[in-house]
């Protein structure tokens, strides 16, 4: 079948059961082919073909809502709902979003790309179908991995508790599906779903309880023997105490189970919860072999072998740096713990697993928990690694305010992907912690210009025992340069100038001083000699380098990959006002106040206007400016 000619997704429902596995395999076999090129999450979606058909075949979306949780694994869905022929721009910039995208189409009524939160959306969603006495299914689809976010467990506890019509979809990709279990839950799921195995409970309870004289007690004995039974033989109690009906698990790969299942569910009342085994990967042996989610999204691969293409790169990868020279520490000091949510292999710490089983923690989709369970090992005199992404740090907000900084605690925080991320886009860019860090007293920040600096940042971090260190770090690798045998540790608080000149200074760090250099040189050409300096603490800052620049009062400009409100250069311009400077001319570059989406890291930055030509432009306008303010 021609998948690119598919405008929606009702010719389905009128497909027999082989002309659904014949789509079936067509879509898997174009997706593989298609993210061969692209990239992507092909794991997830592999492993999602037929109950994203199953779904589409028994519901009537957009009417009936889908709300796909995390959202990598909608591509099926993308493809069904008339987005196939655009597969070729998937991920990259101004095309197809690797995530559900509410401009792309109307099936998409739920954008996410952060884990656990479709439940409580649907709540909201199905309240307000409720309120305007509409009829329509809200049917959110989570993983297994996702339920464990705390999110998701508020939102089964209330949809329980209002007992709310909703169908949730639990796709479990972890367990193996056994018949005889499997076999059981079906004749469960359907006794239940007839109404048959209540009525029975019901109609029994009625008649003990008309015995004279000990009615009551025999029922309340038969209630416990029930519910007993119920504990040793049912899978899914732990939903029905929340509320829930529990249908499965049933095989998710198996068109005529989800089928009738899905039926099933659109018949009960109240809360049902289907739980669907479904295998990552299915269809592409690599992707199946899979353990430990290499597969989970890739770059480009070559389709016969499963090697991946790869670019040439000149340094190690920043995860792997920051983690290996951790573990390295770790050799020497036994205070060293690392906990991850749910990113071992992102955050590049397969290695310290190994060598320290006892000392790695992966808490799974909980970021919360991950932050505060490091509060509490550093209450007790260890010094955790909490190595986290910049754009899921941001879930742990209120633990790094009230349990972390608050408290004074030696937390050393890694902020994986810092900066731009490229494909993932803007739920993914790691463009936000420095403004919602930065005013949270006793924190230190600080950020590397090269791998190298990034190793004695990691040993500062460890040895700094005065509160939490947080070290950000960009995704991709570095530059290949000199690696120092020996570590050490770096005054807190202090800058280096890495150019001298007379004319205007550039503060910038981390990803950017490439760029200051390259506009620097531009600005020579043109006989203007600028500074640059690496503010590779952007708290504290040098307040002693920034009072010399203050009196030389020439033009000062900032320059950072994350947002301008709140941001670095905001820093240095609340220290201004704090001293009562007001005769420098600043000039701040960084991210504006929107959302960027996907695409390359270059091509973004040409979009908002972060490049060395942009930057040369703004300083010799604000060296321009100050030499004929000092005419006057």
């Amino acid at each position: 079948m021609d998948l690119t000619k598919i405008t929606n997704p009702s010719f389905i429902k009128e497909l027999d059961k082989e002309q659904l596995e014949s789509l079936a395999a067509d879509i898997r076999h174009f997706l593989i082919e298609n993210l061969s090129v692209t990239g992507g999450h092909i794991g997830p979606n592999l492993g999602v073909v037929e109950l994203t058909i199953a779904l589409h075949k028994i519901f009537d979306s957009p009417t009936d809502k889908f709300l796909w949780d995390v959202g990598h694994q909608s591509y099926v869905h993308k493809i069904l709902t008339g987005r196939a022929g655009e597969f070729d721009t998937l991920r990259k910039y101004k095309g197809l979003s690797g995530f559900p995208k509410m401009a792309e189409s109307i099936h998409d009524i739920w954008e996410t790309g952060h884990s656990s939160t479709s439940l409580s959306a649907a709540m909201g969603m199905a309240v307000a179908r409720d309120i305007k006495k509409e009829k329509s299914f809200v049917i959110p689809i989570i993983g297994d991995g996702a339920l464990t976010g705390g999110m998701a467990l508020e939102a089964l506890n209330h949809i329980g508790h209002e007992k709310t019509n909703l169908t949730v979809i639990l796709n479990d990709n972890e367990m193996s599906i056994a018949p005889n279990v499997g076999a059981l839950h079906s004749i469960l799921g359907k006794l239940r779903t007839a109404g048959k195995y209540n009525n029975v409970k019901d109609e029994l309870e009625f008649l003990l309880r008309k015995i004279p004289a000990v009615g009551g007690r025999v029922a309340t004995a038969a209630e416990r023997v029930k519910d007993s039974l119920k504990y040793l033989v049912v899978n899914g109690v732990f939903f029905e105490e929340l509320g829930f009906t529990y249908l499965g698990p049933i095989d998710g790969h198996d068109f005529v189970e989800l089928e009738r299942s899905l039926q099933y569910a659109k018949k009960m009342e109240g809360p049902v919860l289907l739980h669907v085994i479904t295998k990552k990967g299915k269809g592409y042996s690599p992707a199946e072999l899979d353990k430990i989610g290499t597969w989970h999204g890739t770059g480009p691969y070559k389709i016969e072998t499963g090697d991946f293409v790869k670019s040439p790169v000149k340094g190690p990868a920043w995860s792997a740096l920051v983690s290996e020279t951790v573990r390295k520490l770790a050799r020497n000091d036994r205070r060293i713990v690392a906990i991850t949510p749910a990113m071992p292999v992102g955050s590049k710490l397969e290695p310290f697993a190994a060598e320290f089983p006892d000392r790695f923690f992966d808490v799974g989709i909980a970021e919360q928990h991950a932050a505060t369970m490091a509060a509490g090992l550093a209450a007790t005199g260890m010094k955790p690694f909490l190595a986290i992404y910049s754009t899921f740090l941001q879930r742990a907000y209120d633990q790094m305010l009230h349990d972390i900084t608050r408290q004074k605690l030696n937390v050393f925080i890694g902020i994986d992907r810092s900066g731009l991320v490229g494909a993932d886009g803007e739920t993914h860019h790691g463009v936000f912690d420095i403004a919602f860090l930065r005013h949270l007293p006793n924190l230190v920040i600080m950020m590397p210009k090269d791998e190298n600096e990034g190793q004695h940042m990691v040993k500062t971090a460890i040895d700094h025992d005065e509160g939490p260190i947080a070290l950000r770090y960009p995704r991709g690798n570095g530059y290949g340069v000199p690696m120092d045998e020996e570590l050490h540790t770096i005054p807190i608080g202090t800058w280096e100038v890495l150019q001298e000149g007379e004319d205007a200074t550039i503060l910038t760090f981390g990803t950017t001083i490439p760029m200051a250099f390259s506009a620097a040189e531009q600005l020579k050409a043109q006989g203007k000699n600028v500074a640059v300096v690496n503010a590779r603490f952007i708290k504290p800052m040098d307040t002693n380098l920034l009072d010399e620049l203050f009196a030389k009062g020439k033009p000062i400009i900032t320059i950072e990959e994350a947002v301008l409100a709140g941001g670095f250069g905001s820093g240095v311009m609340e220290y201004a006002e704090q001293v009562g400077h007001t005769g420098t001319i600043f000039e701040r570059i960084g991210i504006p106040d929107d959302f960027i989406e996907h695409g390359s890291v270059d091509k973004l930055l040409v979009e908002i206007h972060m490049t060395p030509d942009h930057v040369a432009e703004v300083t010799a306008a604000a060296i321009q400016q100050a030499a004929e303010r000092a005419k006057v």
